[in-house]
């Protein structure tokens, strides 16, 4: 075989190497990854209702999404 096949076949197999080294530690990651956020404690949010909130805040949101609104079109 020619020096510049066997040059060619080296840098491919180094290339795709490389790639499979990459992907197994990225499915590694993943997977630990996963475990870890399955093992974590939930987080429980308090979500206050419209009914609770205050107006002044209500009519500031509601001002700043009319205007964004506005100035879209």
């Amino acid at each position: 075989m020619s020096d510049l096949l066997l040059e060619g076949l080296n840098l491919a197999m180094y290339g795709m190497g490389t790639v499979f080294v990459f992907l197994t530690l990225l499915v590694g990651a993943t997977t630990l990854m996963s475990r870890l956020l399955r093992e974590a404690p939930k987080v429980v949010t308090s979500v206050t209702p419209a009914a609770q909130a205050d107006p002044r805040l209500l009519a500031a949101i509601t001002a700043a999404v009319h205007q964004y609104r506005k100035q879209k079109d």
